[in-house]
C-alpha cells in the first residue's frame, strides 16, 4: 500500500467550514484541523477589513433548538463542527463581554451566586414544560441541586450535568415557548448530543446579572488557566498586526484625546476644563467657517444636504433604519456590557435618531434632536445644551465624556459582512 506523502496529508487535514455574518451572508473557509477559533476570527476580520479588537467571536449557533455560544478562542474549530447537525451554522460576530471578567471582576464577585457558585434557579423539567425552583451548587465536578431545601448534604445532592463533556448556551427563543418563568434562560447541553431536547437542561435566573455569573462560572471552572491565557494574549503580542484596515475615525475610547495645535507642537490636554474650552472654542471657528462660507455664496458645510448631513452613515455603529427590537436584539447578542452603543433612524420622527445605550445590563434608548440656527443644523442628545455639527461629532465627544448619558460611549455594536 503506497505511503500518503506530507502534502497529502496536509491536505486531508483540511475540513470546510461556513460562516455567516449578521446579515446572512456565508463564506467558506478551509480549516486546518489544528485551527483555532481565534485563528479563524483573525483570518475573517482580516478578509473583512475590520479592525482587530480582540472582541470577535465564533459562534456556534442551532436554530432548531434555539442555542448559541461562542466557542473559546483556543477551541479546535473541526472538532466542534464534528459535534453539530445540518442545520447549525457559524456566526461571526462581535462579542464585548468574552473577557468581561478579567476586565471588571468586581461586577462578578458582588453578585451572591458567583464567589460561592450556589443559589437558586429554575429547572425545566424533562419533557415537560413545567419549571421548578431549585437550590443548586456549581463544583469542578459539575453542576447539582438540591432534593431537600438548600441542604448541601452529599446524601441531599443529585448531579444535573458535568464540567468536562458540556457547554454553556444562551436560550435564543422567546419565554412563551418554554412556558419560561423568567425572560433569563440558559441551557446545558452535552457535546455528544446533536438535537435530542430531553438531554438539555434548560435553566433560568432571577435576572441577567444572575444568568451572566452562572454562565461565566460555568466557564472559568471548566477552561480554569485557559481563559486567562485566551485574554492575556492577544495582548501579549509584540507588534500588531499591520495589515488590518481601521476606520475612518477611531472608535477607541483611549484612542481619544484632546490636543492643543496652538503652538508648533501638538500636546495633549489632560487638564479636563482646559479640555472643555478647547472644544468650545473649537466649535465656535467651526461655526464662524460656515457663516464665512454661506457669505460667499459657497455650500456650507453646515446645510442638512451637505456631507455633514449623511457622513454618519459610513460608520459601524450606525444601523439604519432597524426597529427598536433589531436594536435591543443586536446589544444582547453582542455582550451586554457598559457602554455598547449604536445609533439609528428615529421611527417617530424622520428628522431624529436615536442612541441606544447599555448599562449596568440595561438597554436605554436617548433620542437624538436636529436643531436649527440661523440656517445652519446640528444635532443635540440634551435639548440644545450641547450642539454637534454631525453625529460623527456628537459620538466622539460622548466617548469622551459622559455628559447626560449613564456612561460614556465605550463600544460599537458593528455589523460587518462577510
Amino acid at each position: 500500500m503506497p505511503s500518503c506523502s506530507p502534502d497529502c496529508c496536509l491536505f486531508q487535514a483540511v475540513e470546510i467550514i461556513k460562516v455567516y455574518s449578521e446579515d446572512g451572508v456565508g463564506k467558506v473557509v478551509e480549516v486546518p484541523a489544528d485551527m483555532r477559533a481565534r485563528d479563524v476570527c483573525q483570518f475573517l476580520v482580516y478578509k473583512s477589513h475590520c479592525l482587530d479588537d480582540n472582541n470577535w467571536s465564533l459562534v456556534e449557533h442551532h436554530p432548531l433548538l434555539g442555542l448559541e455560544r461562542c466557542l473559546e478562542d483556543h477551541e479546535l474549530v473541526v472538532q466542534v463542527q464534528a459535534s453539530m447537525t445540518s442545520d447549525s451554522k457559524f456566526l461571526f460576530r462581535k462579542n464585548y463581554d468574552k473577557y468581561e471578567f478579567f476586565r471588571n471582576p468586581l461586577n462578578f464577585l458582588n453578585s451572591s451566586s458567583c464567589p460561592e457558585v450556589h443559589g437558586f434557579l429554575y429547572l425545566k423539567a424533562s419533557g415537560r414544560k413545567s419549571w421548578k425552583r431549585l437550590s443548586m451548587f456549581l463544583r469542578r465536578s459539575g453542576l447539582y441541586y438540591s432534593t431537600k431545601g438548600s441542604s448541601k448534604e452529599p446524601r441531599h445532592l443529585q448531579l444535573l450535568s458535568d464540567l468536562e463533556d458540556s457547554s454553556v448556551f444562551t436560550v435564543t427563543t422567546g419565554r412563551k415557548l418554554h412556558n419560561a418563568p423568567t425572560d433569563y434562560k440558559f441551557c446545558i447541553k452535552p457535546s455528544k448530543v446533536r438535537s435530542e431536547c430531553k438531554e438539555l437542561r434548560m435553566l433560568c435566573a432571577e435576572d441577567e446579572q444572575s444568568r451572566t455569573c452562572w454562565m461565566t462560572a460555568f466557564r472559568l471552572l471548566k477552561y480554569g488557566i485557559l481563559l486567562d491565557q485566551n485574554y492575556k494574549s492577544p495582548q501579549q503580542r509584540k507588534s500588531p498586526v499591520s495589515h488590518f484596515s481601521t476606520p475612518v475615525r477611531s472608535v477607541s475610547e483611549n484612542s481619544l484625546v484632546a490636543m492643543d495645535f496652538s503652538g508648533r507642537t501638538g500636546r495633549v490636554i489632560e487638564n479636563p476644563l482646559e479640555a472643555v474650552s478647547a472644544a468650545v472654542e473649537e466649535g465656535q471657528k467651526w461655526r464662524k467657517r460656515g457663516q464665512r462660507m454661506k457669505a460667499l455664496g459657497s455650500p456650507s458645510p453646515l446645510q442638512p444636504s451637505s456631507l455633514s448631513s449623511v457622513i454618519h452613515r459610513t460608520q459601524l455603529w450606525f444601523h439604519g433604519r432597524i426597529r427598536r427590537e433589531e436594536s435591543h436584539k443586536m446589544i444582547m447578542q453582542q455582550g451586554q456590557v457598559d457602554g455598547l452603543f449604536l445609533l439609528r433612524d428615529c421611527q417617530s420622527n424622520t428628522k431624529a435618531f436615536v442612541l441606544t445605550l447599555c448599562h449596568h445590563q440595561k438597554i436605554r434608548h436617548f433620542q437624538i434632536l436636529p436643531c436649527e440656527e440661523e440656517g445652519q443644523m446640528s444635532f443635540s442628545l440634551d435639548d440644545g445644551t450641547t450642539k454637534f455639527t454631525d453625529l460623527i461629532h456628537l459620538v466622539e465627544f460622548y466617548q469622551l465624556n459622559r455628559g447626560v448619558l449613564p456612561c460614556k460611549l465605550k463600544h460599537p455594536c458593528t455589523a460587518v459582512a462577510l
